[in-house]
């Protein structure tokens, strides 16, 4: 029994963790066994807060946790299969299912991030892991001296394709607009980088080759008929983000897409959960406004249980 679950272990969900078992809260989280927080495959997080020459986003996971194991929070890797009310009569105790094993709190923190999305094009889950990628930290030096192919136009794609120019003979951002949805840092180092090609106003329709990638068929946005194939033996794919909530079914009110809808103390729909991070519904999803969305929801919950057990300040306000 915990007052506090957190399901999720990235920035988010760890800063809330911080805050939640420096509260003296009994702090539980769950961090799932196969999908890792995004930000363990960035290479360089260079817009944290304190870090001028940057920080690798494994760091900063490494980090976060033992400091919020320092102060008591503890941890179980599994993951997480239903989430219930443990009254139908009314949320008082929340019972989280997760790797064969039942645990229940007061109040739960939904921190699970998103995934990668897919181009869902031929060939893509054919060659996933022979040639196709989600992740240049892990993979970019399988393709020394070799020709990639990175898909997308924002901050992610771009600081990926900078990355994989350390290995790679040349590597081709394929973009479906006529220009970068980057931050103008990253466009500005990708267009000096000699090794980086772009293919602006253009849309994967088929990865190609045998027993691996050998090619990448794009096809111009404009111009339907209009299409080349591209040499590569790799392709890496930044197309955008899926939230990791389809578990919680109906339970907290999401947007079309999936995100968690949230007020300003991150509160879900649902009493007794809370939501933040890059799984609910937000402006900008980075590390610095996790660990916000983070410190807040663990705030508000402290003082949703607090108010439970009969021992709140009244309005949340401590400065008398």
């Amino acid at each position: 029994m915990y007052d506090i679950i957190i399901i999720g272990s990235g920035p988010a969900g760890l800063t809330a963790g911080i805050y939640a078992s420096r509260a003296n809260m009994k702090t539980l989280m769950i961090a799932s066994s196969f999908s890792p927080s995004l930000i363990t495959t960035t290479d360089l997080v260079e817009n944290y807060p304190g870090f001028p020459d940057g920080i690798s986003g494994f760091e900063i996971i490494e980090r976060f946790t033992q400091q919020a194991i320092k102060f008591g929070m503890e941890t179980a890797e599994a993951d997480v299969t239903a989430v219930s009310p443990t009254s139908p009569d009314g949320p008082s105790l929340w019972k989280v299912d997760a790797g064969g094993k039942t645990y229940e709190a007061s109040a739960l923190i939904i921190a699970t991030g998103t995934q990668y999305a897919h181009l869902h094009v031929p060939g893509e889950d054919e060659f996933t892991g022979r040639g196709v990628s989600y992740c240049a930290t892990c993979d970019g030096p399988f393709y020394r001296e070799m020709n990639v192919v990175v898909v997308g136009g924002g901050d992610t794609a771009v600081q990926e394709a900078l990355f994989l120019t350390r290995f790679a003979d040349t590597v081709t951002i394929v973009h479906r607009r006529d220009r970068l949805r980057a931050t103008g840092i990253l466009r500005d180092r990708a267009a000096a980088n000699a090794k980086i090609r772009f293919e602006f106003n253009s849309v994967v329709e088929e990865i190609t080759g045998d027993t691996a990638v050998t090619g990448v068929v794009i096809r111009d946005v404009d111009c339907p008929e209009k299409k080349k194939t591209l040499n590569a033996q790799g392709v890496f794919i930044f197309t955008g983000n899926i939230p990791n909530t389809a578990f919680l079914g109906s339970l907290v009110e999401c947007d079309d897409a999936g995100y968690i809808r949230v007020d300003e103390n991150m509160r879900t729909s649902t009493q007794g959960i809370f939501a933040c991070g890059d799984c609910t519904a937000k402006l900008l999803r980075q590390v610095v406004t996790a660990c916000g969305d983070g410190a807040t929801a663990a705030f508000a919950a402290e003082h949703y249980i607090n108010d439970l057990k009969g021992t709140s300040y009244g309005e949340w306000n401590r400065s008398q």
